[in-house]
């Protein structure tokens, strides 16, 4: 069965790297096939996602996702995959059902009657709307990553961020992902203060202490960037970007022999990556890791 890595399966959704470990972090979802001594995404594990991502898409609040897998997984513990199984009622709705036994089910057990059928047109479902609740630092967080990736949205989800970290200050994911934007505006400092703030709260935060790396590296503060590409690899020794970028600090350092180490790496982890070529040459060799 393919695993994919998590640079893979973020290519595949086309969410960013940090979001996915989040949800990882978090245990909304997991890697669930082995991969020699490591673990990866499996194909049902790409499902379960673009399942989160179509509720979110619609509205859903994450942590009624959360709630509603959990609910369902303690209701009936014989099904495999509760996540998955989630759906919205209809269109434009954000009301989650499940399908279970020929028969639609709210998460927490209520049987879901269809009445639609053969109504007037316009007449609503008959559900009692709630009064919107306030977000959370979670869903805060969840609507910057659903806006940061767009130049035209990207104040939007700077003030996301923000917003999720008035709710909880020590929510390290925020702190990283607002570095990043104000990394592709053109603010560097602003962008490391947010970058160390994640890793005052957590030291071993992987994309805090990458992006660090890489602003640092172009400051030229070699060694400080190195020892954040360490840190990196000590908590993800596949993450090949940092294999690159480490091979690449070396080699401008005349550090040939460590340079060496990190092309073999990456030719071992993906011998048909962008960089493969470059690190063949690198090694002088046919590619033999």
């Amino acid at each position: 069965m393919t695993a994919y890595s998590h640079r893979e399966a973020a290519r595949i959704l086309r969410i960013s790297q940090a979001r996915l470990r989040y949800w990882e972090r978090t245990e909304l979802v997991r890697r669930s096939v082995e991969d020699g001594s490591e673990r990866g995404f499996g194909f049902r594990d790409l499902v379960r996602l673009k399942s989160v991502l179509g509720l979110l898409e619609n509205g859903v609040p994450l942590r009624r996702i959360r709630r509603s897998a959990r609910d369902l997984q303690l209701r009936l513990p014989e099904m495999e995959d509760a996540l998955g199984s989630l759906r919205l009622w209809d269109e434009g709705s954000q009301r989650v059902v499940v399908e279970h036994a020929g028969a639609l089910f709210e998460p927490g057990g209520q049987m879901v009657l269809d009445f639609r059928r053969g109504k007037p047109a316009g007449e609503g479902d008959p559900v009692a709307r709630l009064a919107p609740t306030p977000l959370s630092a979670a869903e805060w967080f969840e609507r910057g990553c659903a806006l940061d990736s767009d130049a035209a949205t990207q104040a939007e989800a700077i003030e996301a961020y923000r917003c999720s970290l008035a709710a909880d200050p020590r929510f390290a994911d925020a702190h990283c992902n607002l570095g990043t934007v104000f990394y592709n505006q053109g603010r560097r400092q602003a962008a490391l203060e947010c970058f160390r703030k994640a890793m005052e709260i957590d030291p071993l935060h992987l994309e805090a202490n990458f992006n660090a790396a890489s602003l640092l590296e172009e400051q030229r503060a070699e060694e400080s960037a190195l020892r954040h590409y360490r840190t990196v690899l000590s908590v993800d020794p596949m993450y090949v970007d940092a294999h690159v970028n480490v091979a690449l600090l070396y080699e401008k350092l005349g550090r040939r022999a460590r340079a060496r180490e990190h092309w073999r790496r990456y030719l071992q982890i993906d011998p048909q990556g962008p960089w493969a070529d470059v690190a063949r040459r690198h090694l002088g060799n046919s590619g033999s890791p």
